[in-house]
């Protein structure tokens, strides 16, 4: 392995990420062939094949899982080597790239405008996925942290909570059931439910929410995204389970309503999540300081 190349284990921790030639060229505006050479001369130095094709789809070998988080390992220790110099020297800037579960969208874009107002030359990758996805990028040493609700507890992670996350059932404005001073669990029995998909901590809280009642719920829809939920429920489809830091704008326009439902809101965290492995550069230390000082009374204003 001495003769490998920084640049080779670059291309192949993308293309193992994606398990395709094709993306990992896209992703790194490469043409296919470019990574093919590259992978076969990486293949060369290992003495052994990394990727197997079987069918049309791509897999790593035994040897490629074991490169691979070796390779992460190398390429992530460089880049925290690049932070640490630049410390040294007193230069500004770093880089941070942050995953957050989908829900925290409405909120997280918000927070790091705030933060750039004092850290502008620190460069941010921000990605949205459902919890599911952020834990394999948290676990995978994909990002640098997470902003999510519930931490995986099979994840050896370093989690603070910042914030209350207050979850509520809502329906269109001209809903029967909005008219009700209460709404009891039992009520919601026969009412069609529009959900998140499986993966979502939004779903997962739902799921304890009516399984701790013993209430079966009329699922009627899945989707992956919060929006077209809110939509749907507008549109008179359904009711729904959804975090309330998603619905300002629906809220205050008029068109949802939150029911009054015995037991809710229910109250469960936002965390700050990263691998308790991972090397704190100033960069990253600034932006979990801030999130902890600043995003609690950010929140407050949102619900």
């Amino acid at each position: 392995m001495r003769n490998a190349t920084i640049r080779q284990l670059q291309i192949f921790s993308v293309a193992a990420s994606h398990l395709s030639f094709a993306r990992a060229a896209e992703s790194l505006h490469l043409t296919h062939a470019a990574i093919s050479l590259q992978i076969k001369q990486l293949e060369e130095v290992c003495g052994t094949l990394l990727f197997e094709r079987i069918g049309k789809r791509v897999f790593l070998t035994e040897a490629g899982e074991i490169l691979l988080e070796h390779a992460r390992q190398i390429l992530q220790s460089l880049k925290e080597a690049d932070e640490a110099l630049l410390a040294l020297k007193g230069l500004k800037g770093g880089r941070i790239a942050i995953a957050v579960a989908s829900t925290a969208e409405y909120f997280a874009p918000g927070l790091l405008a705030q933060f750039r107002k004092t850290h502008a030359d620190v460069r941010i990758r921000l990605l949205i996925d459902n919890r599911d996805t952020v834990f394999r990028l948290l676990a995978s040493n994909e990002v640098d942290l997470a902003i999510m609700g519930r931490p995986p507890p099979a994840l050896d992670a370093t989690a603070v909570a910042f914030a209350p996350h207050p979850l509520v059932i809502v329906a269109a404005a001209d809903h029967p059931l909005t008219r009700r001073p209460s709404v009891a669990v039992e009520d919601l029995a026969s009412e069609m439910l529009i959900v998140r998909e499986t993966g979502s901590g939004t779903r997962s809280a739902m799921e304890e929410f009516f399984q701790e009642r013993s209430i079966k719920p009329r699922i009627g829809m899945e989707m992956g995204s919060n929006e077209a939920i809110k939509q749907a429920v507008v549109a008179g489809l359904g009711i729904s389970f959804l975090s309330q830091h998603t619905l300002g704008l629906e809220l205050s326009a008029g068109r949802l309503s939150v029911l009054k439902v015995e037991g809710t809101p229910v109250m469960r965290r936002w965390h700050i999540v990263r691998h308790k492995s991972k090397h704190l550069t100033p960069a990253l230390a600034a932006f979990w300081d801030f999130v902890l000082e600043f995003a609690p009374a950010y929140l407050r204003k949102r619900v």
